[in-house]
């Protein structure tokens, strides 16, 4: 475990790869920087019928998310856009940067899920889903098999 502080690794900077020749070292998100490791943390409960998610989408807007079931996989993603201008008192423009990312994260939810099964709700930066349980199936009681 390595120390942090403020919930930086103190490492992080000391063991970057400037020239991008390392694939496993993760650089700077030109959206998120540094902090694109900790998005789209999730919670999971499990519950009687349901299992419940609570996925973190700080600064998003509810428009900016999708959620999609495709062949068993529920699939989360968000995409925003950055903008950030400064001018002078001319109007002449100091900076300008457009940055814009993608996030998204999948979970294997089974195939018997319908999307009109799930329940969504975007509140505070959270978005909270509600997956029903597959229906168990109840074993047969007789267990032997007639042979013709």
């Amino acid at each position: 475990m390595l120390p942090s502080i403020f919930g930086e690794n103190l490492f992080d900077d000391f063991f970057t790869d400037p020239f991008g020749l390392m694939p496993t070292v993760r650089g700077n998100d030109p959206l998120y920087g540094k902090h694109a490791r900790n998005m789209m943390k999730t919670d999971v409960r499990e519950l009687e019928n349901t299992y419940e998610l609570d996925i973190d989408l700080p600064g998003f807007k509810k428009d900016e998310i999708q959620v999609d079931l495709k062949d068993g996989y529920l699939t989360i993603s968000a995409s925003k856009g950055l903008d950030k201008d400064q001018q002078d008192k001319d109007g002449n423009y100091i900076r300008r940067e457009r940055y814009a990312g993608v996030c998204t994260r999948s979970f294997y939810v089974g195939d018997t899920v319908r999307p009109e099964d799930i329940g969504a709700k975007y509140e505070d930066g959270i978005l909270q889903l509600s997956i029903p349980k597959a229906v168990q199936r109840e074993l047969p009681e007789r267990t032997s098999i007639t042979i013709l």
